[in-house]
C-alpha cells in the first residue's frame, strides 16, 4: 500500500455559511459563502482556528454582557431599578447576606453554591460588592469559554454549531443574574467526558453540575435510557455511580456541619408553590383575574411532579421505540426543556442550561435565532415585571400582567416547538442534520456507532414475524379447502 492512501485523510468540517440557509443569506454582503477552494478542514486556517474565533466571539459576547449590567455597577442594586435597568444580579445580594453573618448555607441556593459564593467572597474586601460582583462576571466569562470549548470538541465535523453557544443572546443578558454558568460549564465538561469514553470522570463532572443546578442528573437520565436501547451498560453504570458519589462527597460535609439548614433545602421544596414564569403560576394569575380556582402550593407540588414524571416517561418510550436509535443531546433536550415547561418555577437562567444542549441537537440557526428572541423578550418581561411588583412605581415604569403573560407563553412555545424539531428529527433520522452528515452520535461515547437494539412494539413484532409457507399451490387450496 503507498504511501498516499496509507496516511489518514484529513476530515472536512461542514461550514454554516454553505450548510445553513439563514447564515448564507447573510453572506451575500462579504460575496456569499465559502467556495470549494477554501476546503474547510482540509486546507490550514493559519492563525484563526475555528476554536480561536470562537474564543474571541465569546470574549466579545461578554464584554458585551458586562456593558448591559453596567447601570447597576453605577448605581447599585438597590431597590427597583436594578429591574428597571435589566441588571439584578443575585451576586450582591448573596455578599451582602454573607457579610451580615447569614451561612451560606441559608442563600436559599444549593449547597455547593453557597460554598462558592462564599469562597469568592473572602477574595475581596469586606463591603466591597462591587469587587464581589466584578470578580463573579470575570468567571463566568471563564466558565462561558470553557463551555464553548467543550462544544467545540465534542461536535464532530460541526465545530462551528459551538458558535450558538458563544453569542447566545440569552447569555448575553442573563449570565450575570445567577451561578448557573458553572453548572453549564459542568454538564459540557462531562458530556465531553463521556463523548470520549472517560466514564469516571463524566459521572464527576456531571455530579458536580448536579449539586450545584440539579439538572445534569437528567443528562445521565438521556444516557441511561440509551444504555437499555443498545445494552452497553458498563459506561452508563460507572457515570452513573460516580455521578452519585460525587454527589453525596460534595454535600455531606455540609450535612454533617449544619443538618438543619442542609435539610431546608429540600424540606421547603413542597411548599415552595408556583413561582414567575411557570405554567403553574400563569394558570394562578389567570384564575385570580377570572374568579376561578387557583392551585395553592402542595397541589402545584404534586401536579408538577406528575406532570414532568409522566413527561419523562414519553420521552423514554420515544427513545426505546424510535425506528433508529436517538443520539444523546436531543434525549437530553427533551429533558431538560420539559423540566423547564413543567417545574415550579422558572427564571431566564434556565433557557442558559439548555443552549448548549440544542446547539448538539439541533443546529438549526433560524429556529435558534427564533427561540432567542422568544428567551430575550420573556427575559425583559420578568425583569420589568419584577420591578413592578418590588415597587409599585411609576405606571410608565411597569408592565400589566397581560403583556407579561403574554411574554411567558411566547417562550413556551418557542421552547416547545424545538423539542418538536427535535422529536422529528428522532421520528425521522433524516430531518435531523447533524445525521445528514453521516454523523451517528457525536456525544454518545460507548452508543456511537452502537448496534442498535430496537425494543419491538407490537406493530414491529407482527411485521417481522416470520410467515408460513404454503406447501400446495394456491389453486390446489381452493379444490380443497
Amino acid at each position: 500500500m503507498g504511501t498516499g492512501q496509507s496516511r489518514r485523510r484529513p476530515v472536512r468540517i461542514s461550514v454554516p455559511s454553505r450548510a445553513d440557509a439563514l447564515l448564507r443569506n447573510f453572506t451575500e454582503l462579504i460575496g456569499g459563502p465559502l467556495g470549494r477552494r477554501t476546503s474547510p478542514g482540509r486546507i490550514d486556517p493559519g492563525t484563526f482556528t475555528v476554536e480561536r474565533v470562537l474564543v474571541l466571539l465569546t470574549t466579545i459576547a461578554g464584554a458585551l454582557s458586562v456593558l448591559i449590567k453596567n447601570p447597576c455597577r453605577i448605581e447599585g442594586w438597590a431597590g427597583p431599578d436594578q429591574y428597571y435597568m435589566a441588571c439584578h444580579s443575585q451576586w450582591p445580594e448573596a455578599f451582602s447576606q454573607l457579610g451580615a453573618g447569614t451561612s451560606f448555607l441559608q442563600l436559599g441556593h444549593s449547597a455547593l453554591t453557597g460554598a462558592f459564593a462564599g469562597a469568592t467572597a473572602n477574595l475581596v474586601p469586606v463591603g466591597s460588592s462591587l469587587r464581589y460582583y466584578d470578580l463573579h462576571s470575570v468567571l463566568a466569562v471563564a466558565a462561558w469559554l470553557i463551555t464553548v470549548c467543550a462544544t467545540v470538541r465534542m461536535s464532530n465535523r460541526r465545530p462551528w454549531d459551538a458558535a450558538m453557544v458563544a453569542v447566545a443572546p440569552i447569555i448575553i443578558v442573563a449570565a450575570f443574574i445567577g451561578w448557573d454558568l458553572w453548572a453549564v460549564m459542568l454538564a459540557a465538561l462531562g458530556m465531553l467526558a463521556f463523548a470520549r469514553t472517560r466514564f469516571a470522570a463524566a459521572g464527576a463532572f456531571l455530579g458536580l453540575g448536579t449539586a450545584i443546578a440539579g439538572y445534569p442528573v437528567l443528562i445521565f437520565a438521556a444516557v441511561a435510557v440509551l444504555a437499555v436501547r443498545t445494552r452497553e451498560t458498563s459506561g452508563a453504570i460507572m457515570t452513573g455511580a460516580v455521578l452519585a458519589a460525587t454527589w453525596l462527597a460534595v454535600n455531606l460535609p455540609f450535612a454533617l456541619s449544619d443538618p438543619q439548614a442542609w435539610v431546608a433545602q429540600f424540606a421547603g421544596l413542597p411548599n415552595q408553590g408556583a413561582d414567575h414564569s411557570s405554567v403553574w403560576s400563569a394558570y394562578n394569575a389567570l384564575a385570580a383575574r377570572a374568579g376561578g380556582v387557583e392551585l395553592d402550593a402542595a397541589t402545584t407540588s404534586v401536579v408538577s411532579a406528575l406532570v414532568f414524571s409522566l413527561a419523562c416517561a414519553g420521552i423514554a418510550v420515544l427513545a426505546l421505540l424510535a425506528p433508529r436509535r436517538p443520539r444523546l443531546a436531543p434525549l437530553a433536550v427533551l429533558l431538560v426543556g420539559a423540566l423547564s415547561l413543567t417545574g415550579q418555577g422558572y427564571s431566564p437562567q434556565h433557557a442558559i442550561w439548555m443552549v448548549p444542549l440544542v446547539a448538539l441537537a439541533y443546529p438549526k440557526w433560524r429556529t435558534f435565532v427564533t427561540w432567542q428572541l422568544f428567551e430575550v423578550a420573556h427575559w425583559w418581561a420578568l425583569m420589568v415585571y419584577l420591578g413592578r411588583e418590588a415597587s409599585g412605581g411609576a405606571a410608565q415604569n411597569n408592565i400589566d400582567l397581560p403583556y407579561y403573560l403574554l411574554a411567558v407563553f411566547g417562550h413556551m412555545l418557542a421552547t416547545a416547538y424545538i423539542m418538536y424539531r427535535v422529536v422529528e428529527g428522532i421520528l425521522e433520522p433524516g430531518q435531523d442534520p447533524v445525521r445528514r452528515l453521516d454523523i451517528d452520535d457525536p456525544q454518545g461515547g460507548p452508543f456511537d456507532r452502537a448496534a442498535d437494539r430496537r425494543v419491538p412494539s407490537r406493530r414491529h413484532l407482527a411485521a417481522t414475524r416470520p410467515r408460513v409457507r404454503l406447501s400446495r399451490p394456491a389453486t390446489e387450496l381452493k379444490d380443497h379447502p
